[in-house]
């Protein structure tokens, strides 16, 4: 084969990236995009119009790697037809257990190039190697090494950003893969991240999203040593452009009240808060290794909406948890009601491969966990509903995202406390925080007019 440059490697390649997983897994794929359009390849809008098809995996739920399976499945035809001008890769936190990359060696050769979260930078290079050497690429590292700065991102939205400041995690919840697949706990220096922020709000920028398995437990070590979080956020704010900071997902053990003044203090800051309690038994809590009891994590909620009474809350909660007995389950559900959340994401228990509560042998039945897990959903969704009405007739700071997903000729935007919005509107209105008056409200949104 001959080899040629990079631009002719990429010249009138197109590329999709499918997403399973969470908002880190969005921004690792965002970055991919960068990459890839950065060297040539040019994006396309479906998988079928596409040169490259990459898959970014995700494995906290069974169901993820279900679906993922099922998807590259449906690809082995095409593949089979078209040879080396189809190519297929798959990457994420899937591809760093081992078992995995068994599974596609045996069952998915014809997959052309396998990375991992760590080598995630190295994308580009094993598509110039594919394409030079026409030999199948497998390189996942088992570590992560030095955090490479400065890789380029293509945004789903010009003027919102998810911005990561660490990576990996070291608190080994009992249930949970995500240090084996992200491994353990690196912040970056908090000036690269100011550089990158100031950059973007330089393009248009207003809205960050700062993400970390545990934000709380940033450590930044820069030019002024240590740096916290909530000081991180201080910095952040003082960016000009920048009129909203979030931050997703902050563990309930390392909850400062620094940052719970922080709240209160920067205007900036949005009144919202994810804030996974994952169970609402201190049994299942400590099986779990969350390391905070119910009641801590009460007071803890408590100590929020005095600072903020205004705050918006949502939660994790798995249901189905080994050895969860009905009691269990109603200490859940009372937690639920007690603390009020906006909205909850929730989980059937799953067994992750690796982890000890995989181990377990007191797993809970389908059925049982299926008719629980119907009940929390129940009273989630009344809660929420409940807080949505709450909203009507107020006039809410709205930053318009776009046309509307789910309500045609409307568009839709995000309060300060991320309480999704649709109202009439007209194009230009993206990335413009506007006030609009809440009319309606349902289980899951608010509707409102412009004022």
């Amino acid at each position: 084969m001959c080899i040629g440059t990079e631009t002719d490697l990429a010249k009138n390649r197109t590329f999709h990236i499918t997403t399973f997983g969470c908002q880190m897994n969005e921004h690792d794929s965002e970055i991919m995009a960068g990459m890839l359009a950065e060297k040539g390849y040019e994006p396309v809008n479906t998988r079928d119009e596409a040169d490259i098809v990459i898959f970014n995996t995700c494995s906290i739920r069974e169901n993820a790697d279900k679906r993922f399976f099922g998807t590259l499945g449906q690809l082995k035809h095409r593949k089979l037809e078209e040879r080396e001008a189809f190519t297929v890769c798959v990457c994420g936190c899937m591809m760093q257990q081992q078992h995995i990359i068994d599974t596609l060696k045996s069952k998915y050769p014809w997959v052309d190039i396998v990375f991992g979260t760590h080598n995630l930078h190295q994308l580009p290079i094993l598509l110039d190697n594919l394409y030079n050497e026409n030999k199948k690429q497998i390189e996942v590292w088992q570590d992560g090494g030095e955090i490479v700065e400065g890789l380029p991102a293509k945004r789903l939205f010009k003027h919102k950003s998810f911005v990561n400041i660490m990576y990996g995690c070291n608190n080994f919840c009992s249930y949970c893969i995500v240090p084996y697949t992200r491994g353990r706990e690196r912040s970056r220096r908090p000036e690269d991240i100011v550089t990158e922020v100031r950059k973007l709000a330089s393009d248009g920028v207003k809205e960050i999203t700062l993400l970390g398995q545990n934000v709380n437990s940033y450590r930044g070590c820069g030019e002024k040593c240590e740096t916290d979080f909530t000081d991180l956020i201080y910095m952040l704010s003082e960016i000009d452009g920048i009129e909203r900071i979030r931050f997703m997902t902050s563990h309930p053990k390392d909850l400062s009240d620094k940052l719970i003044d922080a709240f209160r203090n920067c205007d900036k800051l949005c009144k919202y808060i994810h804030l996974p309690v994952q169970a609402g038994s201190n049994d299942v809590l400590k099986a779990m290794n969350r390391k905070y009891t119910r009641e801590s994590y009460l007071k803890l909620v408590k100590k929020i909406r005095t600072a903020v009474p205004s705050i918006a809350i949502s939660t994790d909660i798995i249901v189905g948890f080994p050895g969860e007995t009905e009691k269990d389950f109603e200490d859940t559900l009372d937690l639920a009601r007690e603390v009020g959340y906006d909205s909850a994401f929730t989980f059937l228990y799953s067994i992750r491969q690796g982890t000890p509560a995989a181990k377990r042998t007191d797993q809970i039945p389908e059925e049982i966990k299926h008719q629980r897990f119907n009940r929390l959903v129940e009273v989630i969704n009344s809660i929420s509903a409940e807080k949505n009405r709450e909203y009507r007739g107020t006039t809410q700071m709205v930053l318009a995202d776009g046309v509307s997903r789910s309500k045609e000729g409307t568009y839709e935007g995000r309060t300060d406390s991320f309480k999704l919005v649709n109202f009439v509107g007209e194009p230009g209105l993206e990335g413009k925080i506007i006030p609009v008056k809440i009319t309606d409200s349902n289980t899951f949104s608010l509707t409102g007019e412009r004022e």
